[in-house]
This record gives structure tokens, C-alpha cells and sequence, in this order.
């Protein structure tokens, strides 16, 4: 990671720390009705989503997170983290999202590698782990593109609203094969 706390990758796109200007694109992203299902809490206010980035920046300062813009042409067009960061285990949780207009263009995919690459050789971390729901097949090629193995499934794991859904684990190492490219 450069000192600016930017990450350029070789897909083009640029991962950085969420700013307050900003604002505008968590709200785009969040005003989906999938991603509004999700997020566990409303971002439907400028307020709101001001208090998002604040809290990414409050997780990477307690070292517990790190969340990153993932840019196209100063654009933010997504969001890849690792969370649950266990220095003991030297382990960490993934996750990732885009919004609709970057769906299927790479910014996912992209911004994956890129977060893997850093959590590995800056954050030292060994294992990273992600899931998704199993009627998700997009989020599945993602992971597997960017070198995550299926472990499983894990039964009605996510509960949103009155709905339980399936989610297949996936988990990359530092010592595969895939962390060269």
C-alpha cells in the first residue's frame, strides 16, 4: 500500500480509503433494494451514509477492519473489506459488493485480488474466508476467480427479514498458487 492509502491494481482500478465526498456513491449503492436488505441498517440519508464511512475509518483505526473504495476513473463503483482480522489465528473475513451499473465489468473481481494481495503481504494474515448466499452465482464466480476454493455450505446461515438462506464458504491461503497474479 502506498503511503497515500491507495492500491492500484493492474485491472485499472484503484482501491482507497472511503472519504467523506463520498457520500453520494455509498447512498447510489445503498438505495438498491438488495443492498438495502443487507446492510443490516438504514443508509438512506447523506447523515447516514457519512456515519458509514466513519465507521469503516473507526474499524481500520481499531485495526478490527479495512474497508477500501474500489475506483474506476475517480469514480467509487464498490466496496471489498476484510473483517473479523484474528492476528492471533492470522485470519480475516471478505466481503465485497458493487453497484449495479459495475456489475459484470471486473470492479468485484478487481477489487478481491487486490484486497487478498494486501491482507497477505501488509497485514501478514494466512487465511481469508468469504461466503455467499448459494442463489448468488455471481458473487460465487467472483470468489473463485479471485482464487477463494469452496469449503461448503452452511445452512440457513443469513437471515434477512423473515427469509434463511444457504451460504457456500470459500477460503484462499497465502501459500496458493493463485497469489502470484
Amino acid at each position: 500500500m502506498s503511503g497515500r492509502g491507495e492500491l492500484p491494481t493492474p485491472e485499472g482500478i484503484l482501491l482507497r480509503r472511503w472519504r467523506p465526498p463520498d457520500a453520494p456513491a455509498v447512498l447510489r449503492a445503498f438505495s438498491s433494494p438488495e443492498m438495502a436488505r443487507q446492510a443490516g441498517r438504514p443508509v438512506t440519508t447523506t447523515a447516514e451514509a457519512l456515519e458509514w464511512i466513519a465507521e469503516s475509518e473507526g474499524e481500520r483505526a481499531a485495526g478490527r477492519a479495512y474497508g477500501w473504495a474500489v475506483v474506476r476513473e475517480g469514480v467509487p463503483l464498490g466496496h471489498v473489506a476484510v473483517s473479523a482480522v484474528n492476528r492471533v489465528h492470522g485470519t480475516g473475513w471478505v466481503s465485497y459488493w458493487t453497484v449495479e451499473e459495475a456489475r459484470g465489468r471486473g470492479v468485484a473481481l478487481g477489487g478481491v485480488r487486490a484486497l487478498a494481495r494486501w491482507a497477505f503481504d501488509d497485514l501478514g494474515l494466512h487465511r481469508l474466508e468469504l461466503g455467499h448466499r448459494t442463489n448468488n452465482p455471481a458473487s460465487c464466480a467472483v470468489a473463485v476467480r479471485a482464487g477463494f476454493a469452496p469449503e461448503g455450505i452452511e445452512r440457513q446461515k443469513l437471515r434477512y427479514g423473515d427469509l434463511r438462506y444457504d451460504v457456500e464458504r470459500h477460503a484462499r491461503l497465502a501459500a496458493d498458487d493463485v497469489n502470484d497474479g
